[in-house]
């Protein structure tokens, strides 16, 4: 694995995908969008988990939002939009 990044497993109970693996920039757990995810896995999952971060979001919805983090500019001041997506 790349330096900078993490492990997440993303996928919900009973869908027919099942979970997958994806690698992200340990970045995206300072944006906007990604909180929200991270306080539904709180919700979900509580805080002691083994293994890759599990995030309770079906495959597609965290793609779409991987490509919305990943679309928006950077700014210098750290700021980012706030949207009203969620998975």
């Amino acid at each position: 694995m790349k330096k900078g990044s993490l492990t997440v497993r993303v996928g919900l109970e009973g869908d027919e995908g099942g979970f997958r693996k994806f690698v992200i920039p340990i970045s995206y757990l300072h944006h906007p969008l990604f909180q929200r995810l991270l306080e539904s896995a709180q919700e979900v999952y509580g805080y002691c988990s083994s293994g890759p971060l599990k995030l309770p979001c079906s495959v597609d919805d965290f793609l779409h939002l991987r490509w919305r983090i990943e679309r928006e500019p950077h700014h210098s001041n750290g700021h980012h939009r706030q949207s009203l997506y969620s998975c």
